[in-house]
């Protein structure tokens, strides 16, 4: 888990600065106000989907921007999109993949639901005095790819087999979603921060009960804001 954390954090750093340069050039700090913080978001996703046999979790790397928008006050709205977002499960049982229809083969090895889907929050979201925050909402995905993945090793060789299968699954996926995070460099900074998801939707046509729910640990970096003064933080 450190390491992939360290990971997270040097990606969403270098993708950064080669943003910083792109944006600030198109648009200059347009995007950033006392009103309106644009930048990317990003972190590891630690999906499930409920009505499955296996409990275990699908760890994966998120990535989309974000806009906090500044309402009144400490009150705030922030939406944005998650253009790289995969929900699904780990280590999937031999019920689970016949209830997915999918062939299980004689080889050993480990079956994984992955769900790649567009992701839009909408949280309001209440700053502290001391640059804490919590924010509470829904959002809403559209899912655009589909399948059990299965993975192996083979005489020393990974082997990796994908069976496609959107057509088993909603493309749309809406649920509720709470968060805290905190602000860093007295609430002009990055943002560190935990969300949790539950869906509302059954993910699989044919099996009740199965919804996405996911932790996701993310880091919020502004782009291309230019100087804030104190009395638009406190």
């Amino acid at each position: 888990m450190r390491k992939g954390l360290i990971l997270v954090f040097t990606l969403i750093i270098s993708f950064s600065l080669q943003s910083q340069i792109l944006i600030s050039l198109l648009f200059g700090d347009k995007l950033n106000s006392p009103g309106i913080e644009f930048g990317l978001e990003g972190g590891i996703n630690m999906s499930k989907v409920s009505g499955l046999e296996t409990k275990r979790s699908l760890q994966t790397f998120g990535l989309g921007f974000y806009f906090d928008i500044r309402l009144k006050n400490k009150i705030s709205l922030s939406t944005g999109v998650l253009v790289k977002s995969t929900f699904g499960a780990n280590k999937l049982k031999a019920n689970d993949l016949k209830e997915l229809n999918t062939v299980k083969f004689d080889t050993t090895g480990d079956y994984r639901l992955r769900l790649s889907y567009f992701m839009v929050p909408i949280l309001l979201r209440y700053t502290l005095s001391n640059h804490f925050y919590i924010e509470g909402g829904t959002q809403a995905g559209l899912m655009y790819r589909s399948n059990v993945e299965f993975n192996s090793n083979i005489d020393g060789a990974d082997a990796r087999i994908r069976d496609y299968n959107k057509d088993q699954i909603n493309k749309i996926d809406v649920g509720a979603m709470c968060g805290i995070g905190y602000k860093l460099r007295k609430g002009t900074g990055m943002t560190i921060g935990i969300k949790y998801y539950y869906g509302f939707v059954d993910v699989v046509k044919n099996i009740s009960g199965t919804k996405n729910s996911s932790l996701f640990v993310k880091v919020n970096i502004p782009i291309g804001r230019g100087k804030v003064n104190k009395e638009d933080v406190d």
